[in-house]
């Protein structure tokens, strides 16, 4: 149960941060500030309700799975938890929760936009935190394969 818990928890977390970075960037080059507004409260809620419980479900199982594994991926993927959880929660959460506050205000200004740029840029730095623990654990249920180091020529 743990292991179908923590691969459905790591599935949606990521799928969430991706769905909120991909229409972000849609609805700010494409959409009206209605469209900006209306989606800063959708992140928010349920967005948040939904991004919040998978990323401590996925860390939870996470913990329990490796509590009795060691290696290299294990560790690297432990290294990297604490990094996704604190810019998870000091940085996304409270810029979503921003965001929307100015948006909601109609406040599309140099604030927004800096806070905006903040939020994309720890967005993106969680995907590819995340897409790392992705990787490493889908080898260490051996569902990939490592890849071979390259030979060296003489």
């Amino acid at each position: 149960m743990p292991k179908r818990a923590h691969l459905v928890a790591g599935l949606l977390a990521p799928l969430c941060i991706a769905t909120f970075f991909l229409s972000t960037i849609v609805i700010e080059l494409f959409g009206s500030p209605a469209a900006v507004a209306k989606l800063k409260s959708l992140i928010v809620t349920p967005g948040l309700w939904i991004l919040i419980p998978t990323l401590a479900a996925t860390g939870g199982s996470g913990v329990f799975l490796a509590r009795s594994r060691r290696g290299r991926l294990v560790d690297g993927k432990k290294r990297r938890m604490p990094f996704i959880a604190a810019n998870g929660l000091l940085v996304l959460v409270p810029c979503a929760i921003f965001l929307n506050r100015l948006a909601a205000a109609g406040a599309f200004d140099t604030t927004f936009y800096v806070v905006q740029a903040l939020e994309l840029l720890a967005g993106a730095t969680n995907l590819t935190l995340m897409a790392m623990n992705l990787r490493d654990g889908l080898r260490l249920a051996g569902r990939l394969k490592v890849a071979a180091p390259a030979a060296r020529a003489p």
